[in-house]
């Protein structure tokens, strides 16, 4: 190929539009995943979110919060009745809640989400709602006021049906949501807890953990279905930033994947996300001149550190300091007034906004006020010989009347 033509072939690429890569992670088994940064309200991470799949017992998530929201005493107690086991699959996880026996509503509440305990969500539809169809309902209702745009629900535990149904979009949603009732978030970082009957159940994460040390994951809800596969929605924190996960779709043959892939994101964010100082207090924004004074140049300087909670790796082309305010200063301008501001931006975000106050006495340097003001100073010295020479004249006259009278 003719070198000319080669030169206007790369040139070409070089002009072509090209995507920069996020830093994400590696080595997951799910197929559809959203990271969540509560802390800062963004989502760090999105692996097909928005398309709908199955979520097996993530389903709990729903049931459990429509009946802390409906339960007006939780040491009310409830009768596990043959009506209420029926209902539940055969190839349901279940909690192990004893036919004719009676359990409060907080052990149903807890039954529910640790152990995902299938005959816990029936025996608070019926008891709630009075039929597990009443409650679907009530599902789907809150479903609607939540945005949950590509939902639907058809049954309580989230054994699979067609069209039972969400995405990692929604079910964040609804996690977050969740999250911000108090019951909710109390039962939900419980990993052990013991019924009134002397039962005493465990968070699922501990039983898929495979060893692994699970501290780091503060809350969890598993679920499995042959078609769901291993889905997990979790909630850490991770260099002080809360953050809530869901996956879906990790491989059925292994029972421990879906909570290794947890441990896995968290420590991702660990030793990838810091919050990063793009600004230290006392950098020098910008030097406005100073007229007419000893001091030259007043130093605008940043008032505090701004930081920003980044990628480690983070574009430092992307941080822009923005002064705004006068362009010079003289000895007008005093100590304490505001002179403009300082803004502090991360890819065209402001993050940070600071006033700048003047700090100093500007004095006036009387030999640069009349070089600067040399006209000023030849009128006034003009006016002054003019003056004098119209005394002097009146003057004579006074003089010269003395003499002749």
């Amino acid at each position: 190929m003719d070198n000319r033509i080669k030169k206007i072939l790369f040139l070409l690429l070089l002009l072509l539009p090209f995507n920069v890569v996020a830093l994400e992670p590696t080595g997951m088994h799910f197929q559809k995943a959203i990271v969540y940064d509560m802390t800062d309200d963004v989502v760090r991470y999105d692996l097909d979110g928005d398309k709908r799949a199955s979520i097996a017992s993530l389903t709990k998530i729903m049931t459990t919060i429509i009946s802390i929201e409906h339960i007006k005493d939780f040491n009310e107690k409830v009768t596990y009745t043959a009506n209420m086991a029926s209902e539940v699959d055969e190839e349901a996880s279940i909690a192990g809640l004893e036919v004719g026996e009676s359990y409060t509503y907080d052990d149903l509440i807890y039954a529910s989400i640790l152990p995902s305990g299938a005959d816990a969500t029936t025996a608070l539809a019926f008891s709630l709602y009075g039929s597990i169809d009443n409650f679907v309902n009530e599902m789907n209702n809150y479903a609607q006021k939540l945005e949950m745009n590509d939902t639907h629900f058809v049954n309580v535990t989230g054994m699979e049906i067609e069209g039972h149904y969400s995405t990692c979009e929604d079910l964040i949603k609804l996690l977050k949501y969740a999250l911000s009732n108090p019951k909710f978030k109390n039962v939900y970082t419980t990993k052990r807890y013991t019924l009134t009957n002397g039962l005493t159940v465990q968070s699922t994460v501990l039983a898929y953990s495979g060893g692994n040390d699970t501290t780091r994951i503060l809350g969890s809800k598993t679920g499995f279905t042959y078609n769901a596969g291993r889905c997990i929605s979790i909630y850490f924190i991770s260099n002080n930033h809360e953050y809530i996960a869901v996956t879906l779709g990790a491989p059925g043959s292994s029972s421990t994947i879906h909570v290794t892939d947890a441990l896995g994101l968290i420590t991702f964010y660990d030793n990838n996300y810091a919050q990063i100082k793009i600004s230290k207090k006392g950098d020098v924004v910008k030097e406005v001149p100073v007229e007419n004074s000893n001091v030259k140049m007043y130093k605008v300087t940043s008032k505090s550190d701004v930081t920003e909670y980044l990628e480690v790796d983070y574009d430092k082309d992307k941080v822009e300091v923005e002064y705004v305010g006068e362009e010079k200063l003289n000895f007008l301008d005093k100590k304490g007034s505001n002179i403009g501001k300082v803004n502090y931006y991360y890819d065209g975000k402001l993050l940070a906004s600071e006033d700048v106050t003047l700090d100093i006495v500007i004095k006036p340097n009387i030999l640069k006020l009349a070089v600067s003001y040399w006209y000023v100073v030849l009128l006034a010295l003009l006016f002054i010989l003019f003056l004098a020479k119209i005394i002097r004249k009146k003057l004579r006259r006074k003089r010269h009347k003395k003499a002749y009278m």
